[in-house]
């Protein structure tokens, strides 16, 4: 069943109740429906999850469609961490609201970005650790580089090795930093490809979903061995 107003797009499984909960965040100057091609490849793997695709808190600067989470107007190095933050209670209302209506567990929902959402779900995964229990950033960015890593929070940073807007680069930076605090983190390149939520990440994606068990889960184990 699916839901179109302007908050953006619902769909819930057709069996309740809910499982899984997973918001997909649009790129910059993007809309909810850029996203219902993941969100239907993820329910046909998880057909008791929930799928909420919101929309990006404004008007894309410049443009008469679109939205985006935080201006891009003027934006740099300087200013980026700002602009995300200050979009950020927005972001955690919605979440804990959709958990909350859904009754959904923190540990069971994943946060998946692309692009400017991405940036905007990265930098979720460190500011509200265990917020939700994944977060999957296709193509995107941390606005600077954490000094810490999230414990209760799997982070899954996919990015396209030719990526012309975002560079690889951010990926590898992002992994090393939190590979050396101790994350709990995976990473996956797929070339060649470019700033797009292209078909070899995804597969990649379901991958780490199905597969990857929490550092803090194997952790737990051999406290208890």
């Amino acid at each position: 069943m699916s839901e179109r107003d302007l908050q953006g797009i619902e769909l819930l499984p057709a069996a309740l109740p809910v499982r899984q909960l997973f918001i997909l965040l649009h790129g910059g100057g993007g809309t909810p429906a850029d996203m219902l091609p993941l969100a239907d490849t993820l329910s046909a793997v998880f057909p008791q999850a929930a799928f909420l695709l919101p929309e990006g808190l404004s008007e894309f600067d410049g443009h008469d469609s679109g939205r985006q989470w935080f201006s891009l107007d003027g934006l740099s190095d300087d200013n980026r961490a700002a602009r995300v933050a200050a979009a950020m209670p927005a972001l955690h209302a919605l979440i804990r609201q959709a958990q909350d209506r859904l009754k959904v567990m923190q540990p069971d929902t994943a946060l998946v970005g692309f692009s400017q959402g991405a940036i905007m779900a990265l930098e979720y995964g460190i500011a509200h650790d265990g917020g939700v229990g994944r977060v999957l950033a296709f193509s995107g960015r941390f606005t600077t580089l954490p000094d810490r890593a999230p414990e209760f929070t799997t982070l899954h940073v996919l990015h396209g090795k030719d990526d012309p807007i975002i560079p690889v680069e951010h990926a590898y930076a992002a992994y090393e930093r939190l590979m050396q605090c101790q994350g709990d983190a995976t990473l996956d390149v797929a070339s060649p490809v470019g700033h797009e939520l292209h078909a070899a990440l995804v597969d990649r994606a379901v991958h780490r979903l199905q597969t990857c068990i929490p550092l803090r889960t194997w952790k737990n184990a051999l406290n208890g061995a």
